[in-house]
This record gives C-alpha cells, structure tokens and sequence, in this order.
C-alpha cells in the first residue's frame, strides 16, 4: 500500500515537474515569439509610416513648388511684352523649352487677358495654341479663382491657383499665375493680365523625380485603389478635399526581414525540445485537452460574434478601453467609427432572415478587406458594426477610410441569387491622450452617426460639439410637437396656389405650418426630420391630409396636392386610410395629387410601388417632387406610375445665368412630355423665369411671383375669384 503511495506520489510529482518545466518553456517561447512579432510589426508600422510622411510631403512640395517655378518666367517685363506681341519664337523658347527642360512641366499655355489661348507647348514642343481647349473646363475653376485673386490687387508678389485635377482621366498638378512686370514699368489692368498655365503629369517621369529628391519608395499614381493584399495608398485631394487620385506603393518592411531571419532557428530550438518530452507529455495533455477546448470554446462564445466570426460588443469594448488606457501623451489618437448599415430592414423582411444572415456576412468579409491591419472590426449586433482605426496621418487618413467603407459598401451584393443594394451611415469621433471615457465616446459616435443618417445616410460624420447642443433641440422639439398634436391650435395648414402659364389658379400644395406659443413660427426644416425619426410623421401627414381633403371636397376640380413621408408609404395600411378620409370629407380622387420624392422608391421598392400602383388605380395623381437632386430619377420614371414631376427650385433659380441649368431644365421637360407627363415648375420668383419656363414647355407653375402660401380662408378666397398675382 505504501509503495503504491509513493509510486502515485513520484508520478505526480514527476508530471508537475514536467509541466512546470513545460510551462516555463512555453513561457519563454511565447515571450521570444511575442516580442519578436511585436518589434516587427513596431519596426513596420514605423517605416510604413515614415514612407506615407515622405509621399504626403513630396505630393504637398509640388503644390507649393510648381507657382515657384512659374515665377521665373512669370514676373519679367519681357514675357508680358512676349504675350502681348504674342511672340512665339520667345515664348517657345523662354516658356515651352524653359519650362519642360528645367522644371519638368509637361504642358505650358499662355493666355491673353480674355483668357484665349496665345500659345501652348506639350513637352517642350510648340503645339497649337488651341490645343488649350481641350484643358479649358478642367482648368475653368482655378482661372476663375486666379481672375479674382488678381482683380482684388496685390504688392510685389503675384497671386497664384494650385491644384490637382484629371486631365483625360489622368491625375495632374495644374498651376496658374499671370504675367507681370519685374521692373513696374508695363501696367496692366488688375484682373486683365496675360496668364500663364503648365500641367506637371503625375507620370512614371514624375515618380523618379519623388524618387530622386524625396526618397520615396517605388509606386504609381492612379485614380483607383489596388485591392492586392499589402498595398498602401495616400489620397491626393484637390483643394475642396474631394479625392483626385491615389499614390499606391508596396512599401518596405524591415520587420518582416528580422522575422525570416530568427525564425527558422527558434522553430528548430522548439521541435527539438518539443520532441524531448513529447512523450512524457503524452498523458498529461490528455488529460488536460478536454479542459482546454472547452475554455477555448467557452471564451470564443463569450467575444466573439457567431454569425460573422468578429468581436463582439463585450470584446470590442475590453479593447476599446484597452486601447485608451495605453494612449500616451505623443501616441497618435484613436478613432471610433459606428457603422450601422441603410435599408437593411427592407433587404431583411423582403429576402428573408437567412438572406439578411447571409448579408451581414458579406458586409463583414468587405470590411475585413478595407480596414488597415492594426485597426480593430467588430459586430456589436443587427446591422450595427464599430471600428477602432489609429489615426497616424490625421483626420484626413480616417475620412478617407470612412469613404472607401461608404463606397464598399455601396457595391451590390448577391444575396440568395438575388442582387442585395444597401448603404452605409458612419458617425466618427476621435479620442487623443486626455480622453479615456469609452462611454462618453460611444455616445459621441452615436450622435455623429445620427447627423449621418439625418444628411441624407451612405456618408460619414465627424462628431463636433455643437452636435450635443443639436442633440438637446431635437430632444425639446420632439417634446413641443407632441404636445402640439394633444393641443390643437398650433399646427395649421398653408395652401401655394398651383398656376397654368395664363397665371389662371389650378389648385394648391398644402404645407404643415407651425406656430409655437412661446417660440413663435417654427420653419418646418427644423421638425419634420424630427417627425420622421420619432414616428410622429404618420400623425402630422394625417392631419395635413385631412386639411387638404375638406378643401379639395369644398372646390371639386382643384388639384390638391400633399406631400407623403416614407413613413406613411411603407405603412401597409396607408391607402385604406386615405380612401377612408376621402369617403369621409367627399373629395374627389381625382382632385387628390401625391407628392414623393426619389428616395421613397429607392428605400423600398416593392411596398412603394404596390401603394401607388393601388392609388392610380382609384383615379389619385402621383408627382415626382423634387425632380433632378437624386440620382435614380430616369430610371424610375419608366418603372413606376407618375403623373408629374415638380422641378426643384435650385434649377429654376439659375435659370439665364447659367447655361447649364437652362438644358436641364429644357431636357426634364423634353424627357416628361415624351412620357406623356406633366411638368411643374417650383419656386418661379422672376416675370423672366416665368417667360423662360413657357417657352421651354412647362405646365404649371409655383412660386412667389404668383403668391406665397395662403391660410385656408384665403384660398378658398382665390379659389372663389383669382386675385392679381403677388409679387
């Protein structure tokens, strides 16, 4: 018995010698192999940052170095006497060849005072100088800009516009200054100079120049991103922030070079040891792997998301507060993106819970592909995703981010042989050093996403303070309209006549007004998106609809229009409810006009053509509102049943001083009429709007020319007899 004992007791002993002597050396093994994947990574991120602050710094010189080459021609008495005497000799010689020798700008133009082109030159050759018009609407802006800047005056120095633009679909560096006297004696109107313009193409020619004088690494400008696995790219933004092109390189990677160096000997050292005492392991790690799958197993279902394989809320969140608490005071800050995905409910109750299972897979795969490989992606659930990104080159680095995601996730998916659109709505806040309060910073980033969602959604939003301030407004708001729909008497209901192109009254739109006892008038921008994200907005469109309908009963033959809510439309039981007040109040069907916009159909399709397929069918008008600020409009004007379409505004105001929006407008109506659908024109304020508006071919007009909105006892007085317009 006692032998058994001691036999028990050695084999004890002996496997917890083992273990602890195994636990050691799986110990130090991790600490060797953590450390070397950490001072890798360290010593890579730092070389990828410290190439990114090259490429950043080499894209930002030639901003400010291409005008400083300008002026070496540009302010000299003899390149303005050359321009005026339009000169070609001289100026192919100290401009065309200077400039392409010298400096490497490709392209070089001069332009007289009315901005005509006197002389140009494509890679140091003379070239005809209308060559330049090819260049002229890309380089419009920048001239205009310059016309300015030289017409507002200015000392010794000349003015000069920079910029990268897209010249045949190829990102440049373009550059305008005007020819000036050096010694004063030649004076030229301010605003009227002759004006220089070269172009440096960002070309292989121009990537050797980096190469050569900023030490940068080996890459291409292009105007889309690569997708290949390892690629860095740098936004080059032109001045209005918007992206011109991408500098993309394969950046070096001295951590990885340490890591196929010490490698293969620690993996020798561990197999080694590993099979000295394999076999005296072979009993205690049976015993011991039952226990631990099921702490692996255990602990995987804890954090991490079972659908997508993601962190979920309690791991991001370990990391989230991680993160904050080992930012230091020079560390760069960290930024919180909440990502919650658009029209995903509809992709969900039309294709089913498997298809919006299968959805969200696919939005977590695209995702994986975008974020950099430090940065943190987790499900927090639904359609919820949150994204922890270190910010090493600004905010500039995570808008950009936030857009490649918006752009991702735009794509189409293929859910269940099916094509799956969606959108995505990101709120950002960024934490530095002095903030530690994940909480605080969630709900900053929820805020942020809101203000997204409320833009117009499938954008990005910085959190800023004056949104908390925004946030307590809503809050009373929302309060105040409650209390204005228990309480009638502050909600009311205004009428815009609807006019024919003899100023003859055909009808009227009904417009919610509101006016607060203590407030006073409350602009209807400032509740109706309130409204809408609360779920107050079926009880105002009810109510404004009932308005409109005892005045349509009182004047059958007016067109009375009301505006509808994507609210009200995906309401299965909406157009019972409105045949309802119509059989209640004695309008006419025909009489009643349905206003929606383009977003309505986009956000949900099958419910929104099935309710204003059945409102046709009973004799309701639908009108397109809005028409020509989205982007689905064509397409939907062949799929769905429209009787109108109402020209924005901000058409109509530019209407003879810019051409463009007088061929727009002229090719909205072109395109209705051949649909066979009526055109109404919004917000006519000019006799000379009104006169262009006729000849272009429009139906009906609105508009202050005619008459502001009306209470309901002065419409029905227009209604009775037409009044003299107002205007």
């Amino acid at each position: 018995m006692l032998s058994t004992r001691r036999a028990k007791f050695r084999r004890t002993f002996s496997m917890l010698v083992l273990a602890a002597f195994v636990v050691v050396f799986a110990v130090a093994a991790m600490l060797l192999g953590g450390f070397l994947l950490w001072s890798a990574a360290e010593i890579d991120d730092n070389a990828v940052t410290s190439q990114s602050q090259r490429v950043i710094h080499a894209v930002e010189a030639l901003r400010t170095s291409t005008p400083r080459e300008q002026e070496s021609v540009a302010v000299w008495d003899d390149a303005v006497t050359a321009a005026r005497q339009r000169d070609e000799n001289w100026l192919e010689s100290n401009i065309g060849k200077w400039m392409f020798d010298y400096f490497g700008h490709d392209e070089s133009y001069v332009l007289g005072p009315d901005d005509t082109p006197i002389y140009a030159a494509i890679d140091g050759k003379i070239r005809k100088p209308e060559t330049f018009l090819s260049r002229a609407s890309a380089l419009a802006p920048l001239l205009a800009d310059l016309r300015k800047l030289t017409a507002a005056g200015y000392l010794d120095t000349p003015p000069n516009v920079a910029d990268y633009v897209l010249l045949d679909g190829r990102p440049v560096m373009a550059s305008v200054i005007p020819l000036i006297s050096d010694t004063g004696n030649l004076v030229q109107p301010a605003g009227h100079e002759a004006v220089l313009v070269t172009i440096v193409r960002l070309d292989l020619d121009f990537e050797m120049r980096m190469i050569d004088r900023y030490m940068t690494e080996v890459g291409r400008f292009t105007t889309v991103t690569s997708t290949a696995a390892g690629i860095e790219a740098f936004a080059v933004t032109n001045r209005a922030g918007r992206i011109v092109a991408f500098f993309e390189w394969l950046p070096f990677r001295p951590g990885q070079e340490l890591l196929q160096r010490t490698a293969p000997a620690l993996i020798l050292a561990f197999v080694f040891v590993s099979l000295l005492v394999s076999l005296l392991l072979y009993r205690l790690r049976r015993a011991l792997r039952a226990l631990e799958f099921k702490r692996i197993d255990a602990e995987r279902q804890a954090t991490e998301d079972a659908l997508t394989g993601l962190p979920n809320r309690l791991s991001f969140d370990r990391q989230f507060n991680g993160r904050l608490d080992a930012i230091k005071l020079r560390d760069p800050p960290t930024a919180l993106l909440m990502l919650d995905l658009d029209r995903f409910k509809q992709v969900n109750d039309t294709l089913g819970h498997h298809a919006g299972d299968e959805l969200i897979r696919a939005v977590a795969d695209r995702l994986r592909a975008v974020i950099g490989p430090t940065d943190v992606l987790a499900r927090l659930g639904g359609d919820e995703f949150a994204i922890l990104h270190t910010c090493y080159a600004g905010t500039v680095e995570v808008a950009a981010l936030a857009q490649r995601i918006v752009d991702t996730i735009a794509k189409p998916f293929r859910v269940q042989g099916s094509d799956a659109f969606v959108g995505v709505s990101i709120g950002i806040v960024v934490a530095t050093s002095g903030q530690r309060d994940s909480h605080e910073l969630s709900r900053k980033a929820d805020i942020a996403l809101y203000e997204a969602k409320s833009a117009g959604r499938n954008r990005a939003a910085f959190y800023e303070e004056a949104m908390d301030e925004q946030v307590q407004n809503r809050h009373v708001i929302e309060a105040e309209l409650r209390e204005a729909l228990r309480n009638p008497g502050q909600l009311w209901v205004a009428f815009q006549p609807l006019c024919g192109d003899a100023e003859e009254v055909l009808g009227a739109e009904a417009l919610l007004r509101w006016t607060h006892p203590q407030i006073g008038m409350i602009p209807p921008s400032r509740f109706i998106a309130i409204a809408e994200s609360t779920g107050l907005i079926e009880q105002l469109g009810e109510f404004v609809l009932r308005r409109a309908a005892e005045l349509g009963a009182h004047w059958p033959g007016r067109t009375i229009a009301v505006n509808i809510s994507p609210a009200q439309l995906r309401n299965p039981t909406f157009a019972e409810r409105v045949f309802a007040l119509l059989r209640e109040t004695g309008m006419r069907p025909a009489d009643l006009e349905i206003e929606i916009t383009e977003g309505i159909l986009l956000d949900d399709e099958s419910t929104a053509a099935n309710t204003i397929r059945s409102f046709r069918a009973a004799g309701i008008r639908i009108a397109l509102d809005d028409f020509g600020t989205g982007y689905s409009s064509l397409s939907y004007l062949k799929r769905y049943p429209v009787d109108r379409i109402k020209i924005d505004r901000s058409f109509i105001a530019q209407l003879s001083t810019a051409n463009a929006s007088d061929a727009i407008v002229q090719a909205m109506v072109t395109l209705a009429h051949a649909l066979d659908i009526e055109v109404t024109a919004e917000g006519v304020e000019t006799e000379e709007q009104f006169q262009a508006l006729i000849g272009m071919g429009c139906n009906t007009f609105q508009g202050y020319l005619f008459s502001k909105p009306l209470t309901v006892d002065d419409i029905h007085t227009r209604f009775a007899a037409p009044l003299p317009r107002v205007a």
